[in-house]
């Protein structure tokens, strides 16, 4: 007897099959994503030593580097030539790390051995040392991030301490600090508040304004805290660990639980996660360890989903990275590797720079 199929059971079979085409669809649409790999953002002068930054201009079209070479260079993007604006050469000064003003007028650079910094205007091409920072007892520093505002330095010091310092005077105002070693420290998108984390595993929140803490709690399942980052909408909070485990948390959760649940924890990292970056659209979290090579990934947000197609070249061009960053508009991706290359992606999902 032959078998008869209703047509209504033949449209039920074609809706199904439409949607799970329009599912697969959906499903690359997240996980590929539209990269084209270009010459190396500083390839008209690739550093001798290992590049410890890579930072994005933040009204230019213009990449800064930055490493153990003792320079600090500018090339102007497009992507196909990448020309060198300039190089400046800081004596006997390992560059730890570089980062530009808010306005993007000067560069403040730290290296690793003295508290000796340095300070280079761009607008009068003048590189100034900053030998003495009132009120600040440390042998060194190392670590540090540009408030917001453009009006204040967050220092990193030893045994918990963070130092807030007047971009004006150049002396410290206030101070804070946390149960063990400070691991990472990211500044919330309004600059109203400070995430820090610490080797211990957790994470404090501060006021800025007070310095007092708002709150504090452990991050899920970790046993040693590595990086932290804030995303630019003010939704997302991302510590790494030295498993390579990367929890993503609300901030809204951050600030009202003593014991906040991740919304998701990112696994695709197997040695230590040293490296977070949210794109300026916290559509993106860039995760990088630089304890192997080609270790760095790019995780769709809300979804969090990690692209499948990044990296995945011909050869290997990722190495050790060591920091990331996304320009402005989120139209070009960069990082800074361990062979001295600042590998460069265009982001064809965004039009502009």
């Amino acid at each position: 007897m032959d078998t008869v199929v209703s047509k209504g059971t033949r449209k039920k079979n074609y809706n199904s099959q439409i949607l799970y085409f329009l599912y697969i669809l959906f499903w690359m649409y997240l996980t590929l994503l539209q990269i084209k790999k270009c010459l190396h953002a500083n390839n008209d002068r690739p550093s001798e030593d290992r590049l410890t930054t890579v930072q994005f201009h933040p009204s230019a079209q213009v990449v800064m580097t930055a490493g153990l070479d003792q320079s600090i260079s500018l090339f102007q993007v497009d992507g196909k030539t990448n020309p060198k604006i300039q190089s400046i050469h800081l004596e006997k000064f390992p560059v730890h790390k570089a980062q530009f003003s808010v306005d993007g007028e000067q560069v403040v650079a730290t290296s690793f051995r003295n508290k000796l910094f340095y300070i280079y205007d761009m607008m009068e091409g003048k590189v100034i040392p900053v030998h003495t920072v009132r009120g600040l007892r440390e042998q060194r520093v190392k670590e540090f991030e540009v408030s917001p505002d453009g009006e204040s330095l967050l220092l990193t010091g030893t045994s918990g301490y963070l130092h807030v310092l007047t971009m004006k005077t150049k002396e410290v105002v206030n101070s804070m600090k946390i149960n063990g070693n400070i691991a990472g420290v990211a500044f919330s998108h309004d600059g109203s508040k400070v995430f820090t984390n610490s080797e211990e595993g957790e994470v404090y929140i501060w006021d800025m304004r007070s310095s007092k803490c708002l709150n504090r709690f452990t991050d899920d399942g970790c046993v040693s805290g590595t990086s932290i980052a804030a995303s630019k909408n003010g939704q997302y909070l991302a510590c790494g660990s030295a498993a390579g485990v990367v929890n993503v948390y609300s901030q809204e959760e951050c600030m009202r639980q003593n014991n906040p649940k991740p919304l998701k924890a990112i696994m695709n990292l197997v040695t230590s996660a040293t490296s977070l970056c949210f794109n300026p659209t916290s559509e993106i979290l860039a995760i990088a360890s630089r304890a192997d090579d080609e270790a760095a990934r790019l995780v769709h947000i809300p979804s969090f989903t990690v692209f499948s197609n990044f990296p995945m070249f011909q050869r290997k061009t990722i190495y050790r990275a060591h920091r990331l960053d996304f320009s402005p508009n989120s139209g070009f991706f960069s990082l800074a590797n361990n062979k001295g290359r600042a590998p460069l992606f265009r982001l064809l999902h965004y039009k502009h720079f």
